[in-house]
């Protein structure tokens, strides 16, 4: 079975969701253009990715703990 452990807050989930939907839609409004583009775009997809799933890779590195259940 898969099974991550979360490290992210509700709070930080939402606010991820929020940044990274806005991300997408600056991209696809045209408002970012070239290669910034199609790195905004990945960030973007990572954002929405780790706040879905609960859990970020990199927070995980950097030593945050898992939270509480």
């Amino acid at each position: 079975m898969f099974f991550i452990k979360r490290n992210l807050p509700l709070w930080e989930r939402v606010l991820r969701i929020a940044l990274g939907l806005g991300i997408v839609w600056a991209v696809w409004a045209g408002l970012i253009a070239g290669i910034v583009s199609w790195i905004a775009g990945a960030s973007a997809a990572t954002m929405v990715l780790t706040a879905f799933v609960g859990f970020c890779p990199a927070c995980a590195l950097a030593g945050r703990r898992y939270l509480e259940e």
